[in-house]
């Protein structure tokens, strides 16, 4: 990785909103789920272990930093999807098996879906009840 790019991703990072770090989070542990399952395929163990440890990384991260007094059910459901993801990546990890990780990459994938629209439905609100100049 150049340094160029490694200070551009430093500056999106540190530049971004909530939402848009939250999206990034599920970006990237649906890029590693996706390499853990490629590792698999190619026999390649210790790239595998990668992977997934840092699929586990973020998705512990995600479920850190879940509010339940303010979440309540919502929270509790994610967390609960967020426990099944690490167990199932344990278990790939464990088996060597590209199968559990399938099961995460399915749920990584509509999380990721899920808060792509709510954030977009979010702004699209925000936008409508901003107030416009008056015009002249």
């Amino acid at each position: 990785m150049s340094y160029g790019y490694g200070a551009y991703k430093k500056t999106a990072v540190s530049t971004a909103s909530k939402e848009q770090i939250l999206l990034m989070l599920y970006q990237a542990a649906i890029k590693n789920c996706k390499k853990a399952i490629e590792a698999i395929h190619e026999k390649k163990i210790s790239a595998k272990g990668e992977y997934i440890g840092k699929l586990q990384d973020i998705v512990i991260e995600l479920n850190n930093s879940l509010d339940f007094e303010v979440g309540g059910d919502i929270a509790k459901e994610l967390s609960a999807l967020y426990d099944y993801i690490l167990f199932s990546s344990t278990q790939a990890n464990i088996k060597i098996d590209a199968e559990p990780l399938e099961g995460c990459l399915n749920v990584l994938n509509t999380l990721y879906e899920g808060w792509s629209e709510a954030i977009k439905s979010l702004k699209a609100t925000q936008n409508a009840a901003a107030p416009t100049a008056p015009k002249e």
